[in-house]
């Protein structure tokens, strides 16, 4: 479906091969028992599609699959009426990025991954038209893609802010090499970027994930948001910075709820909220993805969300 998008989610498409929560993992050699293991969409930009589209927001969707099943199901798990897929490029003799993920019970999930297609994604796959209309950039999954990592993103982000967009940014650490030269040039023209502290200590070296954010401020981030798991999350911005605590569910697993996070985060800016309710509306999303195993089946749903935070509360603690 073709229409203007409210929100230009690009980035990393994935497929996810995951597992039901099991007791352990496995040691070399053994065979764990497990419910079931189940195909599903994964990927930063594709998640957050989804889930904006559960929240009735027009998004166009850019990034690469190949041309095998996998890329076959990822493309049409992103049927819905709310998604334009148009910005999905398929790349010949290719296979999309995949992740393998066990989920072992009490701990947080475990990944196996591969790029794929992601790796040929660059802004030649984004559509002119939605750069001047989306009213919100999302690139997540950055540091994943090669060939983003380049002046030219650096430029693009600049001028959609220039022109009155809001750019957001979120990360996926791949490989084994030094992010913070890729990152730097880009997050003075980013207005949220919204790591989790894992990334962060990773980037930063640091294991505060208040000291994390406002390493990311002061190299020229307007706002950094960093999740914490069940920890919660961390708002800092030169104006605001607070801990904001989670709504606490039956967990099943971790997959995509960041994703989940910075969709109700979107969510939020787009509907004009003040930065308490945008944390709110975005914890709730992250928590309502943790009741499942995969990235985006259980998120809520427009309607699910406002029942469930009618007359809710978000807890906060202000940061000095």
């Amino acid at each position: 479906m073709k229409f203007k998008p409210r929100c230009l989610s690009a980035g990393i498409l994935f497929a996810d091969v995951g597992c039901a929560p099991i007791d352990h993992a496995p040691a070399p050699g053994e065979l764990v028992q497990t419910e079931r293991v189940e195909l599903s969409l994964g990927g930063c930009a594709s998640n957050v599609a989804i889930n904006l589209a559960k929240l009735e927001i027009p998004t166009g969707l850019c990034g690469c699959v190949g041309d095998d099943a996998f890329s076959d199901y990822i493309v049409s798990s992103l049927e819905h009426p709310y998604v334009d897929v148009s910005g999905v490029s398929r790349v010949d003799n290719s296979s999309p990025g995949c992740s393998l993920i066990v989920n072992v019970r009490g701990e947080d999930r475990r990944f196996v991954s591969t790029t794929g297609a992601n790796a040929k994604f660059s802004l030649d796959n984004v559509p002119e038209a939605w750069t001047r209309e989306a009213d919100v950039l999302y690139v997540g999954g950055y540091l994943m893609m090669e060939r983003l990592e380049s002046a030219d993103t650096v430029e693009y982000f600049r001028a959609f802010q220039e022109r009155g967009g809001v750019t957001m940014l979120d990360v996926v650490l791949y490989g084994a090499r030094p992010y913070w030269q890729a990152l730097e040039p880009l997050l003075p023209y980013v207005d949220y970027f919204m790591p989790n502290d894992d990334e962060g200590r990773v980037i930063t070296g640091k294991s505060d994930p208040v000291d994390q954010a406002k390493f990311f401020v002061d190299a020229g981030a307007k706002t950094c948001v960093i999740t914490c798991g069940d920890e919660g999350s961390v708002y800092y911005s030169a104006k605001e910075k607070f801990r904001a605590e989670i709504f606490k569910t039956e967990f099943v697993g971790g997959t995509g709820s960041g994703d989940a996070f910075d969709a109700g985060f979107i969510a939020g800016l787009l509907d004009g909220c003040d930065c308490y309710e945008t944390m709110k509306r975005a914890t709730a999303q992250g928590m309502s993805c943790v009741r499942h195993g995969s990235a985006t089946q259980s998120v809520f749903t427009k309607s699910e969300a406002e029942a469930f935070l009618t007359g809710r509360e978000l807890h906060t603690e202000p940061l000095k």
